[in-house]
């Protein structure tokens, strides 16, 4: 099969499955640049209301197909930095679900994902320091937002690959599933991403992000939504709420 991005939307989950058998699923230029425009055609479905990443079979993405790196490496970088904050810009919950090896790129991906679920077993590694390539700025600092500066220094110093309990220790993944697991809790916990304010969720992404200039524009949006009421009224109605905001209702 040819190197691609498989992607679905099932129950107003997007999901988007890294596949390229033939190299544990290693990211090809084309794959890097088919992503951004990928992602932005989903942010503009309103069917979804979260995304899942994850890889084709038994591996995550095991990084760059190194061979694209032969050419020109700043080109090849520049498609993964575009890719990378393209996913990390993506305006709904993001959730990269792991198995396998999450390797070099794979880890790059991995990172600009909101959350990390992993299924025990998964190794995970910035190998950059292997190929003596200079490891992308905003790659090396949502990487140390994640896990602190020293646990960041640790996986770019030395290369080397981490198993799950150091992972989830370090912050680099929220949660670890056993063996055969990983799938039913990813859709059990999207479904309930799905089912909250899409509001809360994208004034949250920005401020947790670091987003500082909005808080006027968030506060203006809220007291337009009908969200809030209907938050307090389904709560003392005891039953789920039906909230209506959406991203495409605001800028």
């Amino acid at each position: 099969m040819e190197p691609q991005l498989l992607h679905s939307v099932t129950d107003s989950v997007a999901t988007v499955v890294i596949s390229h058998s033939a190299k544990r699923n290693a990211m090809t230029a084309a794959m890097w640049a088919a992503l951004p425009p990928l992602l932005g055609s989903l942010a503009a479905d309103p069917r979804v209301r979260a995304l899942v990443l994850t890889g084709d079979g038994d591996t995550f993405c095991a990084g760059a197909d190194i061979s694209t790196l032969q050419g020109s490496p700043l080109e090849a970088q520049r498609l993964a930095v575009e890719a990378e904050e393209a996913l990390a810009a993506f305006p709904k919950p993001t959730l990269a679900a792991v198995r396998g090896h999450c390797v070099g790129g794979g880890a790059q991906l991995a990172a600009a994902c909101d959350l990390r679920f992993a299924e025990e077993g998964t190794r995970f590694g910035v190998t950059p320091a292997k190929l003596g390539i200079v490891y992308p700025s905003s790659a090396t600092r949502r990487l140390v937002s994640l896990v602190g500066p020293a646990a960041a220094k640790y996986l770019l110093f030395s290369g080397e690959l981490i198993g799950t309990e150091r992972a989830l220790r370090t912050g680099l993944v929220d949660e670890v599933l056993p063996a055969g697991a990983l799938d039913t809790r990813v859709a059990e916990f999207t479904a309930v991403l799905a089912s909250r304010s899409q509001l809360t969720q994208a004034t949250a992404k920005e401020f947790a992000d670091g987003r500082t200039d909005r808080d006027d524009h968030w506060h203006k949006v809220a007291s337009a939504s009908d969200d809030t009421a209907e938050g307090v009224t389904a709560f003392l109605e005891r039953r789920a709420p039906r909230f209506t905001w959406s991203p495409s209702a605001s800028g």
